[in-house]
């Protein structure tokens, strides 16, 4: 979760798979326009070296003259606005994977098969669904034959943390209240398990078309998937949200 410390991204949930990684993000804006010069600048530095320009504004700006304090605040805006970009986000998390796996393998060359593919979310419904899509990717590779083996997802990462009675460190918070005008994921954990345990007993019983009906969980209801929509959903079956 390096990069969810350094990005103004949230992490929502995530998947890593064998050969392929599922993440569910979102762009923070009103984070990132909050750090100072010196705190995007950082942060890029934990990337990448940054311009010489940019060094020596770190390490005495008052250094600098007049025109080069504008080139650096103009280099800034370029920084602050790659460390909140899904592009640049997947770019650094797919090269850092392409380059231990080749460490790994003691080969060199190229390690994915292609740029990331990417799906809006546009509402609540989308995200929840999603959410639940990834964390339930391990169930229909095969890999996984109950919620607690779900390993190396972000529900098993919150699972851990609650345990340890703190939050999930670099995933956005589950939160039980809602606010307005605020994007949050706004259902508890609790809740949000019973989700998928509902959908994981519906895969496993090869129950493609769940009738609505009472024993729903409440969180679809309360996104307007209180019908069989809800699980083909949560489970793949609809393909019209994917992520990886």
């Amino acid at each position: 979760m390096f990069l969810a410390k350094i990005f103004a991204v949230d992490v929502c949930a995530y998947a890593v798979m064998s050969n392929h990684t599922h993440v569910v993000l979102r762009i923070n804006t009103a984070k990132a326009r909050q750090w100072s010069h010196e705190k995007t600048l950082r942060n890029w530095q934990k990337l990448h070296r940054g311009t010489v320009l940019c060094q020596r504004y770190l390490n005495d700006k008052s250094a600098l003259t007049h025109n080069e304090l504008n080139t650096v605040q103009a280099t800034v805006e370029v920084y602050r606005g790659r460390l909140q970009c899904i592009s640049w986000f997947m770019r650094e998390l797919n090269e850092f994977i392409a380059r231990r796996a080749n460490k790994e393998d003691e080969c060199t060359g190229r390690f994915w098969e292609g740029r990331f593919k990417s799906q809006a979310l546009l509402d609540e419904a989308s995200v929840l669904a999603c959410m639940a899509y990834v964390d339930l990717n391990p169930v229909r590779a095969g890999k996984a034959r109950s919620i607690k083996n779900l390993l190396y997802t972000s529900l098993n990462r919150r699972l851990i943390a609650r345990k340890a009675g703190r939050p999930a460190p670099g995933l956005l918070p589950l939160r039980t209240q809602r606010k307005p005008d605020t994007f949050q994921l706004w259902f508890s954990l609790q809740t949000y398990l019973q989700l998928l345990r509902w959908s994981f007993e519906h895969y496993t019983n090869n129950v493609k078309d769940p009738p609505s009906r009472p024993g729903i969980p409440e969180l679809l209801e309360q996104c307007g998937l209180g019908d069989k929509t809800g699980c083909r959903f949560a489970m793949g079956l609809n393909n019209n949200v994917r992520a990886k």
